[in-house]
């Protein structure tokens, strides 16, 4: 029987696995961490958010600059793909009101269990503590040991969250293939002046980000060091520029209507009190006013007004890819064929997110994950057919 490696047990080598075992493969997956899937498993703690809502134009929206190399991945295996899958093993899903697609256990390990349970009906082995350092030819050397097989699908993960696998040290013997790393859906770094520090820990809702010509409503959070959350993580390649940060505190009302408010302030009511009486604004939001000019504002209510509806945030960058939920970089697309084979290694296929694309949450990232590991387990099956 033909003999696949797959390196990696997260999402897109697990898919690949499924894929090359339905094909009749005989699949070993080697995982270094003592369990499989460990990010896919933290990522659903609060919600496993596996897909997304809407057409395959929406879908392929969200990849950026490397829709074009993902989009037969992406139509081969696309949203509703994923959905059914899904319900395959016996997991009801939903779609929640900003058209997220969720399982309705809220969380990633029944998904997992039963996943786990379908690979191994289908004979699937799952090697763990097995670190891959490097492959000769189509074989991967597992534990310093080469392990015979036809071929291999790297799943590696990218550079982020190394503590639960996604270390991206398989870099260094796929070096000359790759693209640096860079952090993806990460927060963006701010040196707050010291009035900002009763504000860390809170939310910044009801807004809108801009960066650049993205534009992202959602909530973000004050840490000691910036701004988190998911309202600002599709602003990350911009930041990454160097792109400017602003927050529409109102994006629900526009500038007349701000203006006017602003203008029936009593002259014994204090700017901020009048901004939480007549604007609504929380004290967090009255905060981000105050930091942007630096102190309480002295300007005329309508330069005020258009402030609110574009507060400026002094940010130098994005947070650390220690701190990212994902990456950007990995292996260039340039080095590999549409099938995900690498062009100098016959027998090598890679998928996931150690690939050089990155996508925002909300379902993005993790549907590219499951369809570059089905395309990539697919063609691998052809190729040694």
């Amino acid at each position: 029987m033909t003999r696949a490696a797959v390196i990696g047990a997260g999402p897109a080598g697990l898919m690949a696995a499924e894929v090359m075992a339905k094909a009749g493969l005989s699949v070993t997956v080697y995982e270094a961490k003592p369990s499989p899937a460990r990010k896919f498993l933290m990522a659903g703690k609060s919600g496993l958010n596996l897909t997304l809502e809407g057409d395959f134009d929406r879908l392929l929206s969200g990849y950026g600059n490397a829709a074009e190399a993902l989009r037969p991945a992406l139509e081969a295996f696309d949203n509703t793909a994923l959905r059914h899958w899904a319900e395959g093993l016996g997991i009801e899903v939903f779609s929640g009101s900003t058209g997220r697609v969720f399982p309705k256990a809220m969380k990633a390990s029944p998904l997992l269990r039963a996943w786990l349970g379908r690979l191994d009906a289908l004979g699937v082995s799952l090697e763990r503590r097995a670190q891959c350092s490097g492959l000769f030819g189509t074989n991967p050397i597992i534990n310093d040991v080469a392990r015979d097989s036809d071929v291999t699908v790297l799943a590696c993960g990218g550079a982020s969250w190394a503590r639960l696998g996604s270390d991206g040290r398989w870099a260094e013997w796929l070096q000359a293939k790759t693209v640096p790393f860079e952090a993806a859906n990460a927060g963006v770094r701010v040196a707050w002046t010291p009035s900002m520090q009763r504000f860390w820990g809170q939310a910044v809702k009801n807004v809108r980000w801009h960066a650049g010509d993205v534009v992202s409503q959602g909530e973000g959070v004050v840490t000691a060091d910036g701004l988190e959350g998911g309202g600002l993580y599709s602003l990350t390649p911009a930041v990454r520029r160097g792109a400017q940060v602003t927050i529409d505190l109102l994006p629900e009302r526009d500038i007349p209507y701000v203006v006017d408010k602003l203008e029936e302030r009593p002259k014994k009511v204090t700017l901020s009190r009048w901004l939480n009486k007549s604007l609504k604004l929380p004290a967090v939001k009255v905060g981000l006013v105050f930091e942007a000019t630096g102190g309480v504002p002295d300007m005329t209510m309508h330069d005020l007004a258009h402030l609110i509806k574009a507060v400026p945030v002094a940010t130098s960058g994005v947070m650390s890819i220690d701190k990212a939920i994902s990456t950007a970089g990995g292996v260039s697309f340039s080095e590999l064929d549409p099938d995900l084979m690498l062009r100098d290694q016959r027998g090598v296929f890679c998928c996931g997110e150690m690939l050089d694309w990155e996508a925002p949450t909300g379902g993005w990232l993790l549907t590219g994950c499951f369809a570059t590991g089905a395309w990539a387990g697919a063609a691998a099956a052809r190729y040694v057919s």
